[in-house]
């Protein structure tokens, strides 16, 4: 599942951040920054294994009875689940046809009927932690500006990036081990 972008507004606060904590004072750099810092995102997601600012995700599951988890977390909301024809086109489903369920750790669930043609379902949802990069919990936000200011300073003679990254991000950290399915 590819990751949808992140907006145009976290890239650029998350931009202006690390501009000040590289001391840089004029804007042209700033579409290498905006390239280190959708970096230092996108690693930081892979890392902690959590969405980091809330967007729209989408993702195609079977369509069985047992309950399947949605690949990005936290969820915010279940928006859509619709089944998917062979060639790709969705249609409507009845609503007893399927079933939703967020949970209080944020894990997004999703179960079918066996009965849907096709056999599968389109899922839209919203996850991520916060709304707005400046909303993104303190050790996330600085992990991001750290990171991407090394990948800022570091552009020609590389380098491992610092470990306070992971330290800062490791407490957020979560891990699936494997694939699990609710029983219902």
């Amino acid at each position: 599942m590819l990751a949808p972008p992140f907006p145009a507004a976290a890239i650029a606060a998350a931009r202006d951040a690390a501009r000040v904590h590289l001391r840089i004072t004029g804007n042209a750099e700033d579409a290498l920054l905006d390239s280190h810092v959708a970096t230092a995102l996108a690693l930081c997601e892979a890392f902690t294994g959590q969405a980091l600012i809330v967007r729209a995700w989408q993702t195609v599951l079977p369509a069985h009875a047992a309950w399947q988890r949605l690949p990005a977390a936290p969820v915010a909301a279940i928006d859509s689940v619709e089944g998917l024809s062979m060639s790709g086109t969705g249609f409507a489903l009845p609503a007893d046809a399927y079933g939703v369920d967020i949970d209080a750790a944020g894990e997004g669930w999703v179960r079918g009927s066996a009965a849907i043609a096709a056999g599968r379902l389109r899922v839209g949802y919203s996850a991520g932690l916060a709304a707005e990069y400046g909303g993104l919990p303190a050790p996330l936000a600085q992990g991001v500006v750290l990171l991407a200011s090394h990948l800022f300073e570091a552009r020609a003679s590389g380098g491992a990036p610092p470990a306070a990254v992971a330290a800062l991000w490791r407490p957020w950290r979560r891990v699936r081990l494997e694939a699990v399915r609710r029983s219902a």
